[in-house]
């Protein structure tokens, strides 16, 4: 017997009924597997984000290889050696904690050639970046002879540094060099400009500074050669003079240029010490002793290997204190875009 409708109930026939059960069917299979394959594609994306990343690294391995092993080795292995004594023929180093510390600490010639290095980086850093900037506006311009002075103002930078301080021990000579000559003929005196206290680290400053500017001259002018020339034009449209230009337009765009610069004239700073062998050896009365030379005295004339390694690290922290100062100060006003 075929059950009846209930009265106003509306008619389905048996075939759309049949239909319907069968999308709904369809329809929850699909929901029930729509989880299973959206776990799927996310377990294909991690794989493929995992495969790329360790491509990636495979492809740094040996950069980071190289790095570790002259560079981050190296300053553990020297850190560790600065807790010890220096080993002798029959005596093997031994532990001796902060000893080489409190010794440098009282040493008076580590004060004194620390001082010599700060006074000798703020003095040769500044007139180096500005002597830089100014040769590389200079050499910008549609000059006649521009390829020359460029080339000369370059020059100094391709020369060994021992090369240059024979041609300055030269001019500093006193009565024949070329200094002494040069104030003679306006009734100047002889002047021993490298054996005089009050001159001999005046003297190694200005060869660095000779040395320098023109290797960052170059990055200089090279970000001058990228900035648009429209926006020359532009301001010259508006009325601006070129002090206002330079000052609102080029200045900003050559900010990471200039901290670039200043990082490179810091360590520069603290480490080129080869002039003073040739020139000073660090007199008079250490007037020219930088840290980096004291620490070769100590580790290799005197061979006190365990001092000249606190002596390396302390180094060590002021250039690396130096870089995180310049990148959170000057680094926030950077922008690359």
């Amino acid at each position: 017997m075929v059950d009846q409708p209930a009265a106003g109930a509306p008619l389905v026939p048996p075939m759309v009924a049949g239909i319907e059960e069968t999308a709904l069917m369809r329809a929850s299979v699909a929901a029930a597997a729509r989880p299973a394959s959206e776990r799927a594609r996310r377990a294909a994306r991690r794989g493929a984000l995992a495969g790329r990343s360790a491509e990636a690294w495979l492809l740094l391995l040996p950069s980071i290889v190289l790095f570790a092993t002259f560079t981050h080795i190296p300053i553990v292995s020297t850190l560790v050696d600065s807790f010890y004594s220096t080993p002798k023929v029959n005596r093997p180093a031994h532990f001796i904690g902060l000893s080489n510390y409190e010794d440098m600490f009282a040493d008076p010639i580590f004060w004194k050639a620390l001082v010599n290095n700060f006074i000798y980086a703020l003095g040769t850093i500044p007139l180096s970046v500005g002597l830089a900037l100014l040769m590389a506006l200079f050499v910008n311009d549609r000059l006649p002879g521009r390829a020359l002075l460029r080339m000369a103002y370059f020059t100094p930078t391709v020369l060994p540094m021992i090369a240059v301080a024979n041609i300055w021990l030269f001019f500093y000579t006193p009565s024949y060099g070329l200094l002494d000559q040069i104030a003679a003929v306006f009734g100047g005196h002889a002047t021993n400009w490298l054996g005089s206290q009050s001159t001999a680290l005046f003297a190694i400053m200005v060869v660095t500074v000779w040395k320098e500017a023109g290797f960052f001259m170059i990055f200089y002018l090279a970000a001058l050669q990228q900035i648009p020339p429209d926006l020359k034009e532009a301001a010259a449209i508006e009325g601006a003079s070129r002090f206002t230009f330079f000052r609102r337009v080029t200045w900003p765009l050559l900010a990471p240029v200039t901290l670039f610069i200043l990082v490179n004239a810091v360590i520069n700073a603290f480490r080129t010490v080869d002039h003073i062998f040739i020139m000073t050896g660090g007199g008079p009365d250490n007037a020219t002793n930088v840290l980096l030379f004291h620490i070769y005295e100590i580790g290799f004339k005197f061979w006190d290997q365990g001092y000249a390694t606190a002596l390396t690290m302390v180094l060590l922290a002021i250039l690396g204190l130096l870089a995180l100062v310049q990148f959170l100060t000057a680094g926030r006003k950077v922008h690359y875009q």
